[in-house]
């Protein structure tokens, strides 16, 4: 009697389907003495199986078909097989790799097949999750197909839609059973609630048991042997040998012909979902733009979901912690799956329209809101909210306006607080903004009513994962090569720099670009508002600043930690912005040995930087003439390097400067060393220039050399 051919099957992953397959195959024949062929056409996670049974196989499926195509007459099959003596049983794989998957051939499956089903008793084939032409040649063998569903409510509306799906491709009702895998978890559907919401029998009920599962699995062993007298070993002992005692269970010589799947799935997948109380399934899931529907159901699911969960009195720190912030995840994603399910007879439609909107629900109860998708993308640098309903990018240096809106603006203001807490920062009407950061180091501005008139804002320069290096910033025509080879050499030369620019200009890349060069036996300290700077050299230490607390105390401020830093014998200090007062404590150190640092200052030019020192130290309130002033900043300032962003995004340095002394009494020499000309623009208004050599050689050139670093004379000679 040919071998009796069960195919299981599932469109939802994690349902346990391979483990059921593999575990039913090794039941059969260890405990029911059966001849077992196991097979793996789950070709999307080609390898799974194999992995988990701790199997070789060295030849698959593809193999066996494409041999018995082109050479019939050397064709033996047993050499496509992997016995396993432990299991007992034979393996066949139906590819070795996921990218062999395209080119197996439907339409050889059952010719396959039935080369094998003479020599054993149940060939157990695990069919995937997906519906296309291998799957109905896989069904076309079958004798019992088993889909395995968890007691939860999206199985639950995916198992009717298969169901559905195969009723319409003439599949019979009889031949399909349900294996209900976790149906003993707590937090699931009762097996009595799945049996009343799907048409066909269940036919075996496999309890949860976590341990025992993951340690056979971790084992490489299946849990029937692994742990035999286990509640689900147990459970798939008896569903084995139920299968031997019910020959009724199988259905035999059937054959539904040539099917175009394709056509059939789709044409299903809408008429199932409207019969489901649910619209019709688009073309493109995707949800582009939020309609007013939408938004109000995503409203009332938010708001019932803070309700749940008492989101109101959560301690906002729980935000800080990896762990507690997964765990509440979770619980949050199956609380929002079942208040979408309860919302039959609404305008959901496709599963990816609802996972989508699952995910947009919980980012902004629990994460960011529009801005997590914002975020993720590498091809944003800025994100700016103005109020709820207007959220722009920066994108490749242009900005422009997404679709993306947030529920209310109490909203806005509740993801500024949820960034802001777990780094002991606060926001409300004594304290309207704010500076802070992500976990990334993305850097955060928030304001918020009464100072901000259309409602709660929020700026944030994205933090590029993967720090810029020279060669890059090259590449991308920053700088060219002579501009970096001369900065790397003021480094080592431990000259001090102030890199200057606009808004957005790349100062804080290039001071990274800068601290890069300092050498690994320097000790480093960076001192910056919010922390953004990242070097990788061990021996660094970040400091920043605090504002003050509720009661308005406990403030420490740029300059505080610049004091305390020179007590901490630093080699370098790098102040990741100057501002304000600190200003005259960074010149005075420059000038006072610690030689070799750095810092940032908003500036239009190198010349503008000038005018800034001076602006900030009189500001300051402190009474110096402006001559003392002048000659401070031109001995403790070696150079400055100012960037700028131009029209068409991109951000280059366009001077490198060098503080040649005072000219006369007020007025301090700056020599341009390097500068970069604009030429045009191209017929993309792209910009088009070069960067040039001035031809003026820096003061310090000779220590340069007599430092022993290599740098050629010639890298100054005039471009221009």
């Amino acid at each position: 009697m040919p071998a009796k051919t069960i195919v299981i099957f599932s469109t939802k992953g994690g349902v346990g389907k391979t483990f059921i397959a593999a575990n039913l195959a090794v039941a059969l024949s260890k405990d029911e003495g059966k001849k077992i062929c196991l097979m793996d056409l789950d070709l999307a996670a080609a390898g799974d199986m194999s992995r988990m049974l701790d199997l070789k196989p060295q030849k698959a499926l593809i193999d066996l078909i494409y041999l018995l195509k082109k050479y019939p007459q050397q064709f033996k099959k047993y050499d496509f097989l992997t016995h396993s003596p432990a299991l007992d049983i034979d393996f066949l794989a139906g590819a070795l790799r996921p990218q062999q998957a395209p080119h197996l051939e439907t339409e050889k499956i059952k010719e396959a097949i039935g080369l094998l089903v003479k020599d054993y008793d149940y060939i157990v084939l695990d069919a995937g999750k997906s519906f296309n032409e291998a799957f109905v040649s896989i069904l076309n063998q079958a004798n019992l197909i088993l889909l395995v569903v968890t007691p939860d409510i999206l199985s639950i509306y995916q198992t009717k839609w298969i169901l559905d799906t195969l009723q319409s491709l003439h599949f019979p009702l009889a031949m399909i059973k349900i294996v209900l895998n976790r149906a003993e978890s707590v937090s699931g559907i009762s097996w009595q609630e799945v049996t009343v919401s799907l048409p066909v029998d269940i036919i075996a009920r496999i309890p949860s048991e976590g341990k025992a599962v993951g340690d056979a699995v971790n084992r490489r062993v299946p849990v029937v042997l692994d742990n035999p007298k286990s509640k689900v070993a147990l459970a798939i002992k008896k569903f084995a040998h139920s299968l031997g005692e019910n020959e009724a269970l199988f259905l035999h010589d059937l054959d539904l012909g040539k099917i175009n799947i394709a056509e059939a799935v789709v044409e299903k997948t809408g008429e199932f979902w409207q019969k489901e109380g649910l619209a019709e399934a688009p073309v493109e899931p995707e949800i582009v733009e939020d309609t007013d529907e939408i938004l109000t159901l995503k409203r009332r699911i938010h708001k019932r979901l803070i309700e749940e969960l008492n989101l109101k009195r959560l301690d906002l720190k729980v935000f800080s912690d990896e762990n507690k912030t997964k765990e509440l995840k979770e619980r949050a994603a199956v609380m929002v799956t079942n208040f979408l399910a309860e919302v039959a007879g609404s305008f959901i439609s496709a599963p990816q329209m609802r996972k989508k909107l699952v995910k947009e629900i919980l980012d902004e109860a629990l994460g960011l809101g529009p801005l997590e998708d914002l975020l993720a993308d590498p091809d944003i640098t800025d994100i700016m909210v103005n109020n709820k309903d207007e959220v722009y990018v920066e994108r490749h240096g242009k900005i422009e306006l997404t679709s993306k809106k947030f529920i209310s603006n109490e909203q806005v203001k509740t993801i500024i607080e949820r960034i802001i807490a777990p780094i002991g920062r606060r926001i409300d009407e004594s304290v309207p903004m704010v500076d802070a950061r992500l976990k990334d180091g993305s850097r955060v501005n928030a304001i918020i009513p009464p100072l901000s008139l259309t409602g709660p804002a929020l700026t944030i320069r994205k933090f590029r994962k993967e720090r810029f290096k020279v060669e890059e910033l090259i590449e991308l025509r920053t700088l060219n090569r002579k501009m970096a080879d001369f900065i790397h050499a003021c480094v080592l030369c431990r000259k001090n720099i102030i890199v200057s620019g606009g808004t957005g200009s790349g100062k804080t890349s290039t001071l990274n670009i800068l601290s890069a060069f300092i050498p690994e036996n320097e000790r480093i300290i960076t001192i910056e508002d919010a922390a953004e700077l990242k070097l990788d050299q061990i021996h660094w230490i970040r400091l920043e600043s605090r504002p003050p607390n509720i009661e308005g105390k406990g403030a420490l401020s740029i300059r505080d930690l610049f004091r305390n830093t020179l007590r901490m014998r630093p080699d370098r200090i790098i102040i990741g912005e100057c501002r304000g007062i600190e200003s005259l404590d960074m010149l005075q150190a420059m000038n006072t040995g610690h030689d070799g640092s750095m810092t940032t200052i908003h500036a239009n030019s190198t010349q503008d930087v000038l005018s800034r020192l001076d602006s900030m130290i009189l500001m300051s309130g402190i009474e110096l003439p402006i001559r003392a002033i002048r000659e401070m900043i031109a001995s403790a300032v070696d150079i400055i390097v100012h960037t700028a962003r131009l029209s068409d995004g991109s951000r280059k340095i366009i001077q490198v400067s060098e503080l040649a002394g005072m000219k006369d009494e007020l007025h301090i020499e700056l020599k341009d060393i390097f500068v970069f000309k604009q030429t045009g623009l191209d017929e993309n208004h792209n910009v088009l220039g070069d960067f040039h050599a001035t031809g003026y050689i820096p003061s310090f050139f000779e220590e340069i050399k007599i430092k022993g670093i290599t740098l050629p004379e010639d890298i100054f000679k005039n471009s221009l």
